[in-house]
């Protein structure tokens, strides 16, 4: 039946029908389903998804968490709709901080501690090193002339420069193990730095680049070519800046791997670098710009430990496993697991990852601990919890057939419900792929109160009635792991 009413349409369906429709779907519930059963898109495509970009040479900070997270979903959902995803990690490897660097381990390096611990060693030698250069010239000369010396490839400028990327690489791949995230490409500026002198003179030759007063390579980029709007590209003794070897980059990758689109992930404060690169790239004559994408994302306030103001990453996954490691021992409900720590590091990270997704990307939010680790309400806490419930529930009825069920079984009111939600989920991938937002992925699993429904839902003790709310239970368990994977989360199967 279907009927109007002053703005709104009412319609009622068929039940038996509907139930019917969802025997087929029921095969379909896996982790690529969607793809196969709603052709959401007309065709496939390649996605370069480029994210997480820390610097080399310091420990991973705590603010490239959310551009790891947010661009590791957004892989996740490009490739579980069947397209083709290649994960880069562009570092920041090259530019005028190496040079202090470079000069700062000549005075303050030691190789011993070096190896005992690299990341914390460097980051004493860079802050020691800025330190001394706030009031020492030579210092800063120092700085200049050992990044021109990479710039030129002196080899023993370049020998120093490459041990800190490795160890850098080697201690960033820990911590990405750690989150559940994996990259295809670790690329780097200074891959570029070649590549940009020559995306100078292409600018050069089309007659964008000008030299400004001080002597810097400029582009004009205001509308009147009045110069009320230029981007830096060239500093005054010729070197390249970071948006330089972005230029270069971008141009690189689509010859390499013909994406039809590029998305890079990063903090609202670069939407301006992001306008001008592809300004840029458009004037150079490259039409493919046009498919480029900033996907920005606001800033997380008052995330800090017990110890203090918060600096690097492990700080806070370490903190959230022991958190949750004491939650867990506290519960009159916690399973005796093979592995407590693992599974308390997979809750809390799967807290952290719901805590960033609830909210808009660009929106700013609070970091709250207590909030975060809560096991009921819109939490990853409470998404493990269900998950390992349902898992829970299905072993016990080990004995129980559902691979053939009577679908009218499932016509009351509660099944129903159940399955008007799960049928949601390609609707929410869908909206999830347009405007590259987790929250509607996100909120749709916390509103899967499914336990609730369930219940009862299996004290029937008729087989047949048994086997058809085993089988859609199956389905939603189905669903959740699915959606918590496109989420980045780890499903546990014991809490």
């Amino acid at each position: 039946d279907v009927s109007a009413d002053r703005g709104t349409i009412h319609f009622t369906l068929n039940r038996k029908l509907f139930v019917q429709v969802c025997k087929c779907v029921f095969v379909l519930f896996s982790f690529s389903y969607v793809s196969t059963f709603l052709d959401i898109q007309t065709e496939l495509m390649c996605f370069s998804v480029c994210c997480s970009s820390p610097n080399i040479a310091k420990k991973f900070h705590a603010g490239h968490l959310r551009s790891t997270i947010i661009g590791n979903f957004i892989a996740n959902l490009k490739q579980s709709l069947g397209n083709n995803v290649i994960r880069m990690n562009y570092l920041g490897d090259w530019g005028m901080q190496f040079g202090l660097l470079g000069a700062g381990f000549g005075r303050f390096g030691c190789p011993e501690k070096l190896k005992q611990n690299p990341l914390q060693h460097l980051f004493e030698v860079y802050v020691q090193v800025n330190k001394e250069a706030e009031h020492s010239e030579e210092v800063k000369q120092a700085a200049r002339h050992f990044f021109r010396q990479l710039e030129q490839h002196e080899s023993e400028a370049v020998s120093l420069w490459q041990r800190f990327r490795d160890i850098t690489v080697s201690e960033y791949q820990h911590v990405y193990k750690r989150l559940g995230v994996h990259f295809d490409i670790y690329s780097g500026e200074s891959e570029h730095q070649a590549q940009a002198q020559e995306t100078v003179q292409q600018l050069r030759s089309r007659g964008l680049l000008k030299t400004s007063e001080k002597g810097t390579g400029v582009v004009d980029l205001s509308p009147d070519g009045d110069m009320s709007s230029i981007c830096t590209l060239l500093r005054s003794d010729g070197t390249t800046l970071y948006i330089t070897r972005d230029l270069a980059a971008a141009a690189d990758r689509k010859q390499k791997y013909h994406f039809d689109e590029m998305i890079y992930v990063t903090d609202k404060s670069q939407a301006n670098h992001f306008h001008q690169l592809f300004q840029i790239l458009l004037a150079m004559g490259h039409s493919w710009a046009e498919s480029c994408q900033h996907v920005p994302f606001g800033l997380v306030q008052g995330m800090k430990t017990r110890t203090g103001e918060v600096v690097f990453l492990e700080d806070v996954l370490n903190e959230a496993r022991a958190r949750m490691l004491h939650n867990m021992s506290q519960s009159k409900t916690t399973k005796e697991l093979d592995d407590p720590e693992d599974t308390a590091e997979k809750v809390a990270i799967s807290a952290l990852i719901v805590q960033d997704f609830k909210g808009p990307l660009q929106s700013d939010y609070k970091f709250d601990w207590d909030k975060m680790l809560q096991a009921q309400g819109d939490t990853g806490v409470f998404l493990q919890y269900t998950h390992a419930r349902l898992l829970g529930h299905i072993f016990n009825c080990n004995g129980i057939d559902a691979a053939t069920f009577d679908p009218s079984l499932l016509l009351e009111r509660t099944s129903v419900t159940i399955l008007q939600h799960l049928l949601r989920y390609d609707e929410v991938l869908y909206q999830s792929a347009q405007d590259l937002q987790p929250k509607h992925l996100c909120n749709y699993l916390t509103s899967m109160y499914i336990l609730e429904m369930f219940n009862g839902a299996l004290a029937n003790h008729l087989l047949k009635c048994q086997q058809a709310r085993l089988r859609l239970f199956s389905g939603a368990c189905s669903v959740l792991a699915s959606g918590m994977r496109i989420l980045g989360i780890t499903p546990v199967h014991k809490m």
